[in-house]
């Protein structure tokens, strides 16, 4: 096990780090410290975020001061970065001029590159495979059987990630099964319950073999992701265009759970440790499922 850092990390601190080929141009950093902590934020971070059998819940906790400081220092670039995104979205309803509209877009993109830089380094580092092995091959993962095809009745329209649910575990929720808090909303169904994406987008990765078993992540037009895990079957390939309503795959139990379920978690990047509220979000987009 990697050794424990203890460190107190100030406001938005992030390493950079070399990014994967096809991520986000780099921004230049709001801090110049970011090199100097580089290898202060990588010791236990994943342990730390990532969901976790019942019952492991107290070494997670062991990962140390180190994995909390960096812990609090994503949630503040989170929140900092929706409070930025809110800002551009009341600008260009107010019909505020192109340049102002322009400046606070620059602000939120330089907040999620420097999240993006920090999250990509310890997802890789620690072996996330989002990070190592988006395509699923290298793992083995289950590979598409059939490529699903795109609805014809639903062009460009945002809708729920599955039908005939129950809302279970929420965003934030707190349990024995996560380190602190659950990162998405949890939709009860059936094993082989169909999965959809919730809107148009990219396929960024489909990978097995960590907590989430297997799962599906979409980037949408919007710049946000979109992940289902836990799935039983996967029907769409790393770097495929999926449609709002486009099956995904299947649900089931992969991954640690205690039951069939899909956990639908969004993000700002790819990685662990940018989610925000999905339900929030997909209200956004007038999808309202309730909860």
């Amino acid at each position: 096990m990697r050794r424990e850092h203890h460190a107190r990390l100030p406001r938005m601190c992030f390493a950079p780090a070399r990014k994967p080929p096809g991520s986000l141009p780099s921004v230049p950093s709001l801090s110049s410290l970011r090199s100097l902590l580089a290898a202060v934020l990588i010791a236990g971070v994943l342990v730390a975020l990532a969901p976790v059998p019942a019952g492991a819940a107290g070494a997670a906790g062991a990962a140390g001061a180190g994995g909390d400081a960096f812990r609090k220092e994503t949630k503040r670039a989170v929140l900092a970065h929706e409070k930025a995104r809110a800002h551009v979205d009341r600008l260009r309803a107010g019909d505020a001029r192109t340049t102002e509209v322009r400046s606070a877009e620059r602000r939120r993109k330089a907040i999620r590159a420097g999240l993006w830089d920090a999250l990509w380094s310890v997802a890789r580092d620690l072996g996330d495979p989002v990070a190592v092995d988006p395509s699923g091959r290298a793992g083995r993962c289950p590979a598409a059987r059939t490529r699903s095809r795109a609805p014809e009745d639903r062009d460009g329209d945002w809708t729920a990630p599955t039908r005939r649910y129950r809302l279970s575990a929420g965003y934030a929720a707190r349990g024995s099964r996560w380190a602190h808090r659950h990162t998405g909303q949890d939709f009860a169904v059936p094993t082989g319950t169909p999965v959809y994406a919730v809107g148009p987008g990219t396929v960024r990765a489909t990978t097995c073999g960590d907590g989430f078993g297997n799962q599906v992540i979409v980037r949408h037009p919007d710049g946000y992701f979109t992940q289902y895990a836990h799935l039983s079957r996967i029907d769409v390939r790393k770097g495929g265009r999926v449609a709002a309503g486009q099956r995904l795959g299947l649900s089931g139990a992969t991954g640690n759970v205690t039951g069939p379920h899909l956990h639908f978690e969004v993000r700002i990047t790819p990685y662990m440790g940018s989610a925000v509220s999905p339900l929030s979000w997909l209200r956004r987009k007038s999808v309202d499922i309730g909860g």
